[in-house]
């Protein structure tokens, strides 16, 4: 393995983890280069405390967060919903859904955070082990529309998941510590703030579930349209 200079960490950004790493996974290009970093792995049959050591082998000696590429599960490939437990405990969803933007204002992917409880649902003990799991919006080739123009339809992908685990800590995690320039563009949006309004154009629509967003501004034609295969389906909060 090549070496790196002292300090060197992999902390992109979430616009970089979906529009890079999990389109290139789900169209089978730079595999061998991909999985160094993001290696495949079904992380939902292994503890969290486990995962480390299974990182990719430019990130294994991360102290703070590790990323895997997750396939869809047979039972999800059937039409069931995929589980999140396993022996010691589960994954339980943290806060709804919402949407991941481009830094130019275009919908790539969805998000989901998640926390793992030790024990049996619904009494299971809360850790400290969190994870955000990442899915791909795609457009599909464009289809003739009745009134004018041609239309494009949003499909979620789910042959692939992107998940990054860590650890809460206390402390700023490494991929909170990006330079200024790219956190400006990057802004979390929450629920009854009045940053998203029509200051600088904005929306009074715009996402508030915590969303990262980058120039947040008017909502796309298709945001309010069903994606080819409804997000609510997977949103369920009882995973298992």
């Amino acid at each position: 393995m090549e070496e790196y200079p002292t300090g060197f960490r992999f902390y992109p950004t979430e616009e970089e983890l979906i529009s890079f790493y999990l389109h290139n996974q789900l169209h089978g290009l730079k595999q061998d280069k991909l999985h160094r970093v993001i290696p495949v792995l079904d992380i939902f049959d292994t503890e969290p405390w486990n995962l480390p050591q299974l990182a990719g082998e430019l990130c294994r000696e991360d102290r703070e967060q590790w990323f895997f590429f997750a396939p869809m599960q047979e039972r999800e490939a059937r039409g069931g919903r995929p589980s999140r437990s396993m022996a010691t405990g589960y994954w339980k969803a943290a806060a709804s859904a919402g949407y991941v933007y481009s830094s130019d204002n275009e919908v790539i992917g969805v998000k989901k955070s998640m926390v793992f409880h030790v024990g049996k649902p619904p009494t299971g003990r809360k850790t400290q082990w969190k994870l955000n799991e990442y899915r791909a919006v795609e457009l599909s080739p464009t289809i003739p529309n009745s009134t004018s123009n041609n239309v494009s339809i949003p499909k979620l992908r789910r042959e692939f998941t992107l998940c990054r685990v860590y650890v809460v800590s206390g402390s700023s995690r490494a991929f909170d510590r990006r330079p200024p320039e790219v956190v400006a563009r990057e802004t979390t949006i929450q629920g009854g703030n009045g940053a998203a309004s029509n200051e600088g154009g904005g929306c009074e629509d715009a996402p508030s579930s915590g969303v990262v967003v980058a120039n947040a501004g008017c909502s796309h034609p298709w945001e309010t349209a069903s994606l080819e295969e409804p997000i609510w389906d997977w949103e369920q909060l009882d995973w298992l």
